[in-house]
C-alpha cells in the first residue's frame, strides 16, 4: 500500500485508541462491589502442551498454524457451508448452515458448537438455502431471530424464537438456480434491510415492481416502511446483481457488496445501481474487485473488511468522509483458509468470518467448513482489546 494510505490506516488506529481510552458517563457496574483479595497472587504452572502457539498480540497478524496443533483463529470446524452469522449479547454467535438449515451457537473460546434448531422446508440447490441471519433490535426483550431462506417456490423472510416454529413475514421474493442474494441486517433505526439477488435474470434487477436484485427496507413485521422512496413499496434501491453483504459505518451509511458484479458501494435511497448498464448509469460503485466473488462486509471506524469467496481472502479498504475508498486495498488471510464468505466485527474489534469451501470446486480441508475469529491487522484501524 502507498505511504499515504498507510498513514490513513495509522490515523484510524490512533482514533480507535483514543476512543478506547475515554471513560463513559453511562457505565454501569457489572455486579456488586467485592473487596480485593489480600496476599500475593497464586503461582500458575505453564501449560503442559508447549507445541501450541501463543495467542496473537492485539492487532497483530495471526501466526501460521503449527502442524498438528489447534489453530487459535478457528473457533468452530466441521460445519456444512456456514452462511449467516449474528452475534449474541453474551459474546457468542448464531451461525446458520446454508445447505442443512441448522442453526448453531458458536463460542469464542472454541468450545464445541451447540445445535439449537433446524429450519426445514429449504431448497439448498444452487446458492439457495438458509442464508442471512439477524437478531431483533430488541432481542434481549423478545428473543426474536430473523432469517432469509430459499424454499421450493420463493425466497422469504422468517421470524422465530430459538427452538420455536418459524413464521413467514415476507414471501414471494423471486428465486432462481443462482443469484438468490439473502443478506439481512437491522439499522440503528430498527428497520430491517434485506439484500436480494436477480436470480440470474438481470432484467428483474431494474424492474421496480420485482423484489429481485434489490435492497428492501421493512419494519419488524416485514411490512414496507412508509417513508421508503417508492411509498408503499419495500424497495430502497434497485439494479443489484446478487447482494451478499450489507454493512453500516459509524455514520449510519449503508454499504453493499455484490458477488456477480464484484461491487462494493455506498447506497443512496432510491438509487438505481443498474450493473448491466454501468456506462450510462449515474450511480457508480465505490469500487470493483475483479474476480473476487465478494461475500459479506463489515466496517470498523472507516475501515471496510470484505469477504472474497472466489478470491479466498479478506480485502481491506479505507473509506473517506464521503464513503469513497481511498488508495489501494490490502489483502488479509490470502490463501490461508479458502473461500471466505461472511464477515462480522464484534464489539472489541475482532473479525468473525465463515468459510465456504464445501460448496466450492476445490478439495475442502478435512476441518471444513470453519468459523474464524481473528484480530485484524494492526495498521487497519482495528484491534482486539
Amino acid at each position: 500500500m502507498a505511504t499515504r494510505n498507510r498513514g490513513q490506516l495509522a490515523a484510524a488506529a490512533l482514533a480507535l485508541g483514543l476512543l478506547a481510552g475515554c471513560s463513559s458517563p453511562e457505565y454501569v457496574a457489572a455486579g456488586p462491589w467485592r473487596p480485593q483479595i489480600e496476599g500475593p497472587p497464586p503461582v500458575v504452572a505453564p501449560p503442559e502442551d508447549t507445541d501450541l502457539p501463543p495467542p496473537p498480540e492485539p492487532g497483530q497478524p495471526p501466526p501460521p498454524p503449527v502442524e498438528g496443533a489447534a489453530d487459535p483463529n478457528v473457533v468452530a470446524s466441521g460445519l456444512d457451508t456456514p452462511w449467516g452469522l449474528a452475534l449474541l449479547p453474551d459474546g457468542s454467535a448464531l451461525v446458520g448452515e446454508r445447505r442443512t438449515g441448522r442453526i448453531l451457537q458458536v463460542f469464542p473460546d472454541r468450545s464445541p458448537p451447540v445445535e439449537l434448531m433446524t429450519i426445514t422446508g429449504l431448497d439448498p440447490t444452487g446458492d439457495g438455502g438458509l442464508l442471512g441471519l439477524a437478531l431483533s433490535p430488541t432481542y434481549t426483550e423478545d428473543a426474536l431471530v430473523y432469517a432469509y431462506a430459499t424454499t421450493a417456490t420463493d425466497n422469504r423472510l422468517l421470524r422465530f424464537t430459538l427452538g420455536g416454529t418459524p413464521q413467514a413475514i415476507l414471501t414471494g421474493i423471486p428465486k432462481g438456480p443462482t443469484g438468490n442474494g439473502g443478506r439481512i441486517t437491522f439499522g440503528s433505526d430498527e428497520r430491517l434491510y434485506v439484500g436480494t439477488g436477480d436470480t440470474g435474470k438481470p432484467e428483474l434487477a431494474g424492474d421496480s415492481r420485482s423484489l429481485a436484485g434489490k435492497v428492501l427496507r421493512l419494519d419488524i413485521f416485514g411490512k414496507p416502511v412508509p417513508d421508503n422512496p417508492l411509498g408503499t413499496s419495500p424497495v430502497l434501491t434497485r439494479g443489484h446483481s446478487n447482494v451478499t453483504g450489507l454493512c453500516f459505518d459509524g455514520a449510519d451509511r449503508l454499504f453493499v457488496t455484490e458477488s456477480l458484479s464484484d461491487e462494493f458501494a455506498l447506497l443512496e435511497p432510491g438509487g438505481d445501481y443498474g450493473w448491466r448498464d454501468r456506462p450510462d448509469n449515474p450511480q457508480v460503485p465505490t469500487r470493483v474487485f475483479p474476480d473476487a466473488g465478494l461475500g459479506g462486509c463489515a466496517i470498523l471506524n472507516r475501515v471496510a473488511f470484505l469477504g472474497a469467496v472466489d478470491g479466498e481472502r479478506i480485502w481491506i479498504t479505507i473509506l473517506d468522509g464521503n464513503g469513497d475508498t481511498v488508495g489501494e486495498p490490502e489483502e488479509f488471510l490470502a490463501g490461508t483458509y479458502g473461500r471466505l464468505r461472511t464477515v462480522v466485527v464484534d464489539p472489541v474489534g475482532a473479525l468473525w468470518i465463515t468459510t465456504s469451501n464445501l460448496d466450492g470446486t476445490d478439495e475442502p480441508a478435512p476441518t471444513d467448513d470453519r468459523v474464524l475469529r481473528v484480530p485484524p491487522p494492526s495498521d487497519s484501524g482495528g484491534g482486539v482489546s
